[in-house]
Order: C-alpha cells, then structure tokens, then sequence
C-alpha cells in the first residue's frame, strides 16, 4: 500500500466505489448521480494540495484502491476523510492508509490536529474506527458544513500531533 497523487486513470475506479450501493449507503455525501467527469474534474482540482489533499490510495501493483484525504486546512488542523472499493475491504488498506495520511498531515503539512466523523448509522465505520483506538470526542469548535443537529449526533474523533 501507498498514497499517490490521484491520476486520471484512477477516475473509473473511483466512480466504481461511488456506484457501489454497499459502500456509499451510509455516507453523507450523495455519490449516486456523479459521472466519470466529475471523477476526472475531482482528479484534476486534486493536483492542487493547498487546501485540500487528496491522495489515492494503491496496492502493491499502484491501482486505485481508495482515497485518503486531509480537507478544509486552516489553523494547523484539518477533517480526515476516506473511501475505498468494496473489493479492497477487509485488507488492511483503509488502517493504513488513514495512518499514513494522519502521519503527513502531521509531519510534511505542520498539522496539530486530524478530526473527522461519522453517522452512528454507519456501524462498519464506527467499528472501524473505535477498533483502531481513535477515540471520541465532542465535535470540535470552528467545524464547517455540518447542521447543529449533524454535530450533536454524528460520532467525532480527533488525533492531536
């Protein structure tokens, strides 16, 4: 497994785990409706890692498995994300690949600070991640592009350099 620059053939694949009903069930975001042109105009803005990184997430052959991404970068911390393919489930790729994109968050981009969050309607997440030992939090102050009601419910977690 490694992290990469996402590339224009890794749009397909991308497109594949937005598709897949069993993998986008639980997000927030309504993947269903995107094209393999959104995917390729994501890919491109991706190229851009100001405020954003967005890094796919490879086996050992580099094909797309995932992305791991650091968003929303302001004042020393930033909103992990991640998503992977249903045939890359259940390999180690996604704890890896969240380990490695917290540890550059950290040490190439000067982060203090990795939260994120997830609807406890997504069990196979929260499970995740409560396995791995991030631990829980209340959700932290600032937080953008959630509802009162989003922030109160949904489960948040914060890694601190």
């Amino acid at each position: 497994m490694k992290l990469r620059k996402l590339q224009k053939n890794d749009a397909p694949f991308m497109l594949e785990w937005m598709h897949d009903e069993d993998v986008v069930r639980d997000l927030k975001a309504d993947f269903k409706d995107k094209t393999l042109e959104d995917c390729e105009r994501f890919i491109e803005a991706a190229q851009d890692l100001s405020e954003n990184i967005h890094l796919a997430i490879t086996d050992n052959n580099d094909e797309y498995m995932g992305t791991a991404s650091l968003k929303h970068i302001s004042g020393g911390r930033a909103e992990f994300g991640i998503s992977i393919r249903k045939c890359a489930m259940g390999k180690g790729l996604s704890r890896l690949g969240m380990s490695e994109i917290i540890r550059l968050g950290f040490e190439k981009y000067g982060l203090e600070e990795v939260y994120w969050c997830v609807d406890p309607v997504n069990k196979r997440a929260v499970r995740f991640y409560d396995k791995n030992g991030y631990k829980r939090c209340s959700c932290p102050d600032g937080v953008q592009g959630y509802s009162d009601e989003e922030k109160e419910r949904f489960c948040w977690y914060s890694v601190k350099k």
